[in-house]
């Protein structure tokens, strides 16, 4: 989220929402529903040196989806907090879904991928050993980080590494286009 650990949650939702381009008016008729979402009402006006590591992702989380972004890319804030939070957090990215757009979630999480996924890149130190089904690549992952993954890589053509991730404008919003090299 990028927050300064000395100022406060409330301050830092103020900086964090200009350096995405949102001015002041416009946070503060979505700052209520911010902390709402985040949880973290009787803690705002703490310095977030003091909040926990899932506090800091709550926080960080819900200004990210309060800010309408077309593009949002979520790094394994599903696993952070309570079931109910998590439960939230997965409630709105289908919603985002819904509303055509483009969410790109990184996670070791296989029930995460499986909930929100329509497609799935299994990387490894930025070499992708797979871009399949989220079911396909769940069972890809597991072999590959119990260290059974056979020599049968039919789902690859050869070893390729990731090369690069665009946003990419569309008539309908934008589209990620993944883009591998051969090694």
């Amino acid at each position: 989220a990028g927050f300064h650990p000395e100022l406060s949650g409330r301050e830092n939702v103020y900086i964090n929402a200009s350096f995405l381009g949102i001015s002041r008016k416009e946070i503060e008729k979505r700052f209520d529903e911010i902390i709402e979402f985040a949880e973290l009402g009787q803690f705002i006006d703490e310095p977030v040196k003091h909040y926990s590591s899932g506090m800091y992702v709550r926080l960080g989380f819900a200004v990210a989806v309060n800010l309408d972004p077309d593009v949002l890319l979520v790094d394994e804030v599903l696993a952070v907090g309570d079931e109910a939070f998590a439960k939230k957090c997965i409630g709105r990215v289908k919603q985002f879904q819904t509303e055509g757009r483009t969410i790109i979630v990184v996670t070791h999480a296989a029930d995460v991928v499986r909930q929100v996924c329509t497609r799935a890149l299994v990387l490894d130190h930025g070499t992708l050993v797979a871009d399949a089904k989220p079911t396909e690549a769940i069972n890809i992952f597991r072999e590959h980080l119990h260290g059974t993954l056979l020599d049968d890589s039919s789902h690859l053509s050869g070893p390729v590494r990731l090369a690069s991730v665009e946003l990419r404008p569309t008539a309908g919003g934008a589209r990620v286009e993944v883009t591998v090299e051969a090694d």
